[in-house]
């Protein structure tokens, strides 16, 4: 492993590849997870239909600029939410490991899930304000509007706007919900990814390389995107809010399904779910490859002393 500082620089740089190629999906699935909110069955609007149909209507009636729309903010979010994710996790496992353990290289799904999850959380608490900003920039339409509309030049333009109206806990709002979200998603994202990985070479005798990379973070991200959706749908609706619609977490799930059904919290389920498998893929594909270079970078230009304390 890289140091933590490379790791952390390492899964960032992964992650932002990821997104450039995924983001459409997200900005499909989160307006369809805002369409018809707190609307009867029979009264929700269904002006995106699915992940390709979303990605078609928006590209032909706001351009590439619409379905990118909030790029600049996912990039920020990404570097601080995966590099937390993958360059804290390992040292996070490694001290517990150590403190419960007398092998380091104990494996233990317990304290891999917990690792998981307290780095996930981490990211997502630093990150917040740009997946807020990122979120109600995507959520914009002049042509095909869902849920509240925030009319922000961009990322910089949508922060001034909060600050300026409600503050650092306007920045902060849906903070809750974005650590529920992304604890769940960390917590089996890592786990399933090294315990596939364990399998597919212990029975298939598949050997360290790119294929191995690709299946095992294929499986990572099925089991992700079915844990994470239901809180990433509360998130969506609660960051994109104004004022007190809800008065937290538990507050807008009771009033998604008691208004629109239990399905209610699955809507974009298969844009995210085509957003989250490449988006996995790549970050944790990317993240092997450039966390090598990042080895061989540190151990070119860092001495062996100082790689224990950064």
């Amino acid at each position: 492993m890289a140091t933590t500082l490379g790791a952390f620089i390492s899964g960032g740089i992964a992650a932002c590849g990821a997104v450039t190629a995924t983001h459409p999906f997200e900005t499909v699935k989160i307006r369809m997870q805002l369409q018809g909110e707190l609307q009867e069955k029979g009264a929700q609007p269904r002006m995106y239909k699915g992940p390709i149909h979303g990605v078609s209507v928006i590209v032909r009636n706001e351009g590439i600029r619409g379905i990118y729309r909030g790029i600049g903010a996912a990039y920020i979010y990404q570097m601080i939410l995966n590099g937390c994710r993958l360059g804290f996790y390992e040292p996070i496992r490694r001290t517990l490991t150590t403190a419960i353990f007398s092998d380091p290289k104990t494996q233990s799904l317990g304290i891999n899930i917990f690792s998981g999850a307290t780095s996930g959380l981490m990211g997502a608490a630093a990150g917040s304000p740009f997946f807020l900003v990122k979120t109600r920039l995507q959520s914009f339409s002049s042509f095909a509007p869902v849920g509240m509309q925030h009319k922000y030049k961009n990322a910089a333009d949508g922060m001034k706007q909060i600050y300026k109206a409600e503050g650092v806990k306007g920045l902060y709002r849906g903070v809750g919900a974005a650590m529920v979200r992304t604890g769940f998603g960390s917590s089996v994202q890592l786990p399933t990814y090294f315990f596939a990985k364990r399998r597919l070479v212990r029975h298939l005798g598949m050997e360290e390389g790119p294929l191995l990379h690709l299946a095992s973070s294929t499986a990572s991200g099925f089991v992700v995107c079915c844990v994470m959706h239901p809180p990433d749908t509360i998130m969506s609706r609660m960051y994109n809010q104004n004022g007190s619609l809800y008065q937290g977490v538990f507050d807008c799930l009771m009033k998604t399904v008691r208004t629109e059904g239990f399905f209610a919290i699955y809507k974009g389920f298969l844009p995210h779910l085509a957003r989250i498998l490449p988006h996995t893929i790549l970050t944790l594909s990317l993240a092997e490859q450039t966390n090598k270079l990042m080895r061989k970078f540190e151990d070119r230009f860092i001495p062996e002393s100082l790689k224990d304390k950064i």
